[in-house]
């Protein structure tokens, strides 16, 4: 299946991303990947080595002829971001990943592609393997664990690298050179919550929400595409205000940086109103459908009776659940006053788990500005807190703040319209790269982000165009041709 995208241009790049995706690569359980790059460094005979936290650092002596340009840093991270459609049958941990090719277009059968940032380490191994492209000095940088927490880029450690110039290869957009990026924060709200025995004079119901689109809770979030979560919490809040619903369980959504795309709950409805419940549902379902047709044409929430459970949640605390649901913003907060049309600050609603006496909702909240995202982070905050809820503020990191003055932007900005005859749309992002994080430690290290397009980044329809890899692999070719003497 996935030996079509060896055929693909350029054959070195595709090559070495199949034999990445052979290897499963999830978030903080990075073991296999790490000692796969290793092998492949010291296969090369390339200084390989591991630092204190898991990161994995190959050094390629210059080119004849290029001993006297600036240390490039080459930088992607290993793991990959995993969801899967509910009907596919697949195992992250034990498979590799089975591509497809499709027109232009590089997908995987039901579940994400690890393009993202699969095809940025691709490139970076395929310049380390090269006998022919000339370069400067080569430090790749190969982080772990950045889609879950970017602890890979936090651990580093200052005076490993001794670069002057980092390439970012984690850019979704082959047109736009990256010059900064918004910093996150993770809200979690936790409750425990007393059960009573459900009713035996009531009918239980499963309710379903599939189909949506989910995607990059940075990149996509200005889509207003539907939030899983947010749609669940609307039924549960109508069954509970008119009908009495109980629930029982919801489990709503994945990865924190994953805007959801799954919500189940199971609730239950005395009998003598079950039938108006079902009634009043279904036409609020076809409201949510007419509200989302254009953007979520696949939405399909569905409901059906079940065995009844043994228990449900406690009034009180149901109530502030699905209150607290409805007040927490879910999408853009603001936008930016500087950059026409980037998100600066913004929040996703993740994750709901409602079982066995204990409430979880986990939230990353994403800003270009630190005042604003501490404020949206305190306005969760209160409107959790002041359902009941304990709420911890953890995993913070910085924003990349843009340097008009970078050298090597000039140096990519000039090549790029050299090369396509237009200016790059030189640009900072909604996402969260880790140069903001690097920059810490180095900050006197000149920084830029590029990459292929790629589409559907963090979920199921995540896909890579094969036209946009050849693009990409050309201009970072030309860069490293051209960067700047020390």
């Amino acid at each position: 299946m996935s030996e079509a995208v060896r055929n693909l241009e350029p054959k070195i790049v595709w090559n070495h991303f199949a034999d990445l995706n052979a290897v499963p690569r999830p978030s903080k359980k990075e073991e296999r990947v790490i000692q796969f790059m290793v092998d492949f460094g010291k296969k090369l005979n390339l200084e390989t080595f591991v630092d204190k936290v898991g990161n994995v650092i190959i050094k390629k002596p210059a080119t004849k002829g290029f001993e006297d340009r600036k240390t490039v840093v080459l930088q992607s991270h290993l793991d990959m971001v995993h969801q899967k459609n509910a009907d596919t049958n697949f195992d992250f941990d034990t498979e590799g990943i089975k591509m497809l090719v499709n027109d232009d277009w590089v997908t995987a059968d039901g579940t994400t592609l690890g393009a993202d940032n699969g095809l940025g380490v691709a490139a970076i191994m395929a310049v380390l393997s090269s006998n022919d492209i000339q370069h400067p000095n080569i430090e790749a940088l190969f982080t772990i664990d950045e889609e879950t927490g970017m602890t890979g880029a936090m651990g580093l450690e200052a005076g490993i690298l001794k670069g002057d110039i980092l390439l970012n290869l984690d850019t979704e957009e082959d047109d736009e050179i990256g010059m900064g990026c918004a910093g996150g924060i993770d809200i979690t709200a936790t409750q425990n919550y007393s059960e009573e025995a459900a009713s035996k004079d009531a009918k239980a119901f499963t309710i379903s929400v599939t189909g949506l689109k989910g995607g990059h809770s940075g990149m996509d979030i200005i889509k207003d595409l539907g939030n899983a979560n947010k749609i669940m919490n609307r039924l549960l809040f109508d069954g509970f205000s008119k009908f009495g619903l109980r629930i029982s369980e919801v489990n709503g959504g994945s990865l924190r940086n994953a805007i959801p795309r799954e919500s189940f709950a199971i609730v239950t409805v005395d009998t003598i109103s079950a039938t108006s419940f079902i009634t009043e549902s279904n036409a609020l379902i076809n409201n949510i459908k007419d509200e989302f047709s254009t953007l979520e044409p696949n939405l399909s929430i569905d409901i059906q009776e079940t065995t009844t459970p043994n228990s449900v949640m406690t009034l009180g605390i149901q109530e502030n659940l699905t209150k607290a649901i409805y007040g927490a913003l879910n999408g853009v907060y603001r936008m930016s006053p500087d950059i026409e049309g980037l998100v600066e600050t913004s929040n996703n609603i993740a994750r709901v788990i409602v079982k066995d006496g204990q409430i979880k909702i986990g939230c990353l909240t994403r800003s270009s500005s630190e005042s604003n995202k501490y404020d949206l982070a305190n306005s969760l905050q209160s409107v959790f807190e002041l359902a009941g809820f304990d709420v911890e503020l953890s995993g913070e990191y910085p924003g990349w703040q843009p340097n008009v003055n970078s050298e090597i932007l000039e140096v990519a900005d000039s090549l790029y319209e050299k090369l396509h005859g237009q200016k790059a749309n030189v640009a900072a992002c909604h996402a969260g790269l880790e140069c903001g994080i690097l920059g810490q430690n180095y900050p006197n290290m000149d920084m830029v982000s590029f990459g292929p397009n790629i589409k559907g980044a963090h979920s199921p329809d995540e896909r890579a165009q094969i036209s946009s890899t050849q693009k990409f692999w050309e201009f970072l070719i030309e860069i490293l041709k051209n960067t700047p003497k020390k």
